[in-house]
């Protein structure tokens, strides 16, 4: 088995080898190291970040003594740091766009994504045939309007619904698969840079509703998808992910749709295995996505 370590601290000089010889210590194999440093000569103790991945077999303490024994070392370089080593229990939030969805269930079943996936929630019961088909419990949490006097009171009582069936199943990460809802934040906080939305357009550009049609209206020679992290912010969240494809005068507005939705699977895929993976640190608002 292997655990990941992640770490983040002011830079400086030993860092790297009080890590290391801490692993070898503890008998654990490092299988691979990247770090990063920001770091100039104008500001020499920037922040520092690196990634292990250790094959723990011979590691005779569990990760949460690891953990504990790592933390004077810590403390003396006044690190942030995370140890990793289980797998992750993802949940899917999905409307009624089915192209994401069938591209995540496609790669956990062919192990290109490692997860638990307990549950799949939509508000709307299209794509319960989907999930059925890949063995996947499917919950339906529509928005009931009729039910309360606002839609706003509508909405927080879905979210409830939504967060009471996925607390009792211990998951580590949402994602949102072309949920065409907007999060609000006190659903958020209990998730924070825990959910990952993909957003049709090459961020910050066109962001809110419609990308495409606001994409093919500026007439763009390229559109693009981008994965981020949800926040309160509408599409303003730490950005995992982004690719672009070409588009010329030729393109109606649905070609631009067709084209955008083999990128917006990519990027999707891409940011979520990243996450699983434990690739992901963030840092003033941007993401460091170690390779």
């Amino acid at each position: 088995m292997t655990t990941k370590l992640l770490i983040s601290c002011p830079d400086q000089a030993g860092i790297v080898s009080a890590v290391t010889n801490f692993i070898a210590e503890n008998h654990g194999n490092i299988l691979d190291s990247q770090q990063h440093s920001l770091a100039t000569e104008e500001d020499p103790s920037a922040p520092f970040f690196m990634r292990l991945e250790i094959d723990d077999t011979k590691i005779n303490i569990s990760i949460k003594n690891l953990e504990s024994k790592f933390q004077e070392l810590a403390e003396s370089f006044s690190m942030n740091f995370k140890f990793s080593s289980k797998k992750k229990r993802m949940a899917i939030l999905v409307s009624k766009y089915d192209h994401c969805l069938y591209d995540i269930l496609l790669k956990k079943k062919y192990g290109d994504l490692e997860l638990e996936l307990p549950i799949i929630i939509s508000n709307h019961s299209d794509l319960k045939d989907v999930a059925e088909h890949f063995g996947v419990e499917f919950k339906h949490c529509p928005i009931e309007q009729e039910r309360y006097d606002s839609k706003q009171e509508a909405k927080l009582a879905q979210e409830k619904a939504i967060l009471d069936t996925l607390k009792p199943l211990n998951i580590d990460l949402v994602v949102l698969a072309r949920y065409m809802q907007i999060l609000t934040g006190s659903f958020i906080e209990h998730y924070e840079h825990r959910i990952i939305n993909v957003h049709h357009s090459f961020l910050p550009s066109f962001k809110g509703a419609n990308p495409y049609k606001q994409a093919y209206d500026k007439g763009v020679k390229i559109i693009g998808a981008t994965a981020h992290y949800a926040t309160e912010d509408l599409d303003m969240g730490p950005i995992i992910c982004q690719d672009v494809c070409p588009v010329n005068y030729k393109d109606s507005a649905s070609d631009y749709i067709s084209k955008g939705r083999d990128v917006e699977k990519l990027v999707f895929a891409k940011a979520i295995k990243a996450h699983l993976e434990d690739k992901i640190i963030i840092y003033k608002g941007r993401t460091i996505v170690f390779n």
